[in-house]
């Protein structure tokens, strides 16, 4: 649906929407404001400083982060949906200051759903939950350039639904290493008949899930995910380290990083812009790709939205309930 304009003059009210969509409907946001009102069902959404520069050297402005995330919203909300949400904002764009926020801020609408999470200090730590449209804006306009999802959802925040493998290139190794790693760590998950699924960091490597069923704690699938770490390791040692003390790290090698498996760690999901230059995209890609080469860069804000027109989710199974490795079996 066509979002419409709400005439200025008919508006009882100072703050009326100035634009108004039906449910998750995606919409354009006008060149030539520079703060907005929108309506998106029946929540008002405040979009502030539109014109703020978040990567100057683009011409890119708050703005066009904004209207990324609308335009690929059909494809990433079911991916962030029933997750805490740790905030990591950049107030002043890509290449400013930034700072971590995890407790939904006080003054907050009251549409947006929360997730409480104790700690092992015994805090509760209530975190924002991204459950529609509405919500993604409400924290990308708070200057949140990537989105930092949970592994588990709320329902049980001990018992993550997938596993992964960041692969992080040490220094001196370049990006065809992570690409031969990659392929790598299908071939020893493949062995294990467990379907993984490839998509750039959108910084430096590759991250690889496995749908699993919910079952074994965040610290089973942790023990799980350093043990294959360390079989790599064993068995490419001049391709692979699983060395996570970063002195210890030999040169020219790709990190099996296992640790982002541990509980409260994150990753940017998929679909999430992030703060480098060419404002790069962590993007699904297939193994296909992989094999022929691909690099980081070739995934951006200003083409991402037409590749997921064009391809679909390449990550969709990863919402499935068939198909999930029922990792008990291993740990």
């Amino acid at each position: 649906m066509t979002p419409r304009a709400e005439s200025p003059a008919r508006s009882s009210r100072r703050d009326a929407p100035s634009r108004r969509v039906s449910g998750n409907a995606t919409f354009q946001i006008p060149d030539d404001r520079k703060d907005l009102i929108v309506r998106i069902g029946r929540k008002d959404v405040r979009l502030t400083n539109l014109d703020k520069p978040f990567w100057p050297d683009l011409g890119l402005v708050k703005r066009d982060l904004l209207q990324y995330y609308i335009d690929v919203s059909p494809w990433l909300l079911p991916h962030l949906r029933d997750r805490a949400m740790v905030m990591k904002r950049y107030p002043n764009g890509a290449y400013g200051d930034f700072f971590f926020m995890k407790r939904a801020p006080a003054h907050r609408p009251d549409w947006i759903e929360t997730c409480p999470i104790e700690h092992g200090s015994g805090n509760v730590i209530d975190f924002p939950m991204v459950q529609d449209l509405a919500s993604l804006l409400w924290v990308v306009n708070l200057g949140c350039i990537d989105l930092n999802q949970w592994y588990a959802r709320c329902d049980d925040v001990d018992r993550p639904d997938y596993l992964h493998f960041d692969l992080d290139p040490v220094p001196n190794a370049g990006f065809d290493r992570v690409l031969e790693a990659a392929l790598l760590v299908r071939e020893a998950l493949r062995s294990l008949k467990m379907p993984c699924y490839a998509k750039t960091t959108g910084s430096k490597g590759i991250h690889i899930y496995v749908p699993i069923e919910r079952g074994p704690t965040q610290k089973q699938v942790w023990t799980f995910a350093k043990g294959l770490a360390k079989v790599l390791e064993s068995h490419a040692p001049k391709l692979v380290t699983a060395e996570y003390r970063v002195a210890k790290r030999p040169p020219d090698r790709v990190l099996v990083d296992y640790n982002q498996n541990a509980w409260g760690r994150t990753l940017a999901s998929v679909y999430s812009v992030r703060p480098k230059p060419s404002a790069p995209v962590s993007t699904p890609v297939t193994w296909e790709e992989i094999e022929a080469g691909i690099a980081i860069e070739d995934f951006r804000i200003d083409n991402v939205p037409a590749r997921l027109r064009e391809v679909g989710d390449l990550w969709k199974p990863l919402l499935y309930n068939r198909g999930r490795v029922k990792l008990d079996t291993y740990v």
